[in-house]
């Protein structure tokens, strides 16, 4: 199947490599893109620079490949999924990773530890007040660095080629200026992003577990089961 993904302009990356993997073919549509904040981008690295955090958590891998070069020293840091941690590791910055692809395991993850710890977190210019609330909760100690904003393109999609789109984020499908037609398969990324699409009255076809690999193998699955279908 041909897939029309959501992605930040100009942020395409491996995204072709990795939906051929599973026998796909994609091409990137742009809901949105990166408005960087220089200005916060410094506040946070200075911060880092003098010893403010106990832990950094890096949510998404724009931060992790903006921040990455200006970091010589650092605390333990946390990444979201294999992505943001690559983003990391090519600047030789040694980071955990979550098993999951939701923030919402961050404190599950450090358990006890977070108590009294100090966790910054630089992330884009859109609320996560579950996360913040879930630290401070837990007994840490949170600041939010709003590095970048999500701008609208303004574009409309370009789903002519598409047999699919996958949208990468609840924001992603906000924002989006696209007309469903029959026989396109819609697909979210994760829940979190579903029941965003949901809310609005689109109902996806398929629900991926948060990443790009797992939308494709939840897509497979999909077709295999309509395959058995028509065989009956």
């Amino acid at each position: 199947m041909k897939i029309a993904v959501t992605r930040l302009k100009g942020k395409e990356k491996t995204d072709a490599a990795r939906c051929s993997a599973y026998g796909h073919a994609c091409y990137s549509v742009h809901p949105l893109c990166s408005e960087l904040r220089m200005n916060e981008i410094d506040t946070f690295s200075e911060a880092v620079r003098n010893g403010e955090f106990d832990c950094i958590f890096f949510t998404s891998a724009l931060p992790a490949k903006i921040i990455a070069p200006r970091l010589t020293t650092y605390p333990r840091v946390i990444a979201i999924g294999p992505q943001t941690a690559k983003e990391l590791q090519e600047y030789h910055i040694g980071c955990e990773t979550l098993s999951s692809f939701y923030s919402r395991d961050f404190v599950p993850y450090l358990g006890d530890w977070i108590v009294g710890k100090r966790i910054g977190i630089p992330r884009a210019d859109v609320p996560n007040n579950k996360l913040l609330d879930a630290i401070t909760d837990a007994g840490g100690i949170v600041r939010e660095f709003r590095c970048y904003g999500l701008v609208p393109t303004g574009e409309t999609l370009d789903l002519q080629p598409a047999d699919a789109i996958l949208f990468t984020s609840a924001m992603s499908f906000m924002q989006a200026r696209w007309t469903p037609r029959p026989g396109l398969l819609v697909m979210a990324i994760g829940d979190i992003t579903a029941m965003a699409m949901e809310r609005a009255g689109t109902k996806p076809d398929i629900v991926g577990d948060g990443s790009l690999e797992g939308s494709m193998r939840a897509l497979n699955e999909y077709l295999k089961n309509q395959e058995t279908h028509r065989n009956g």
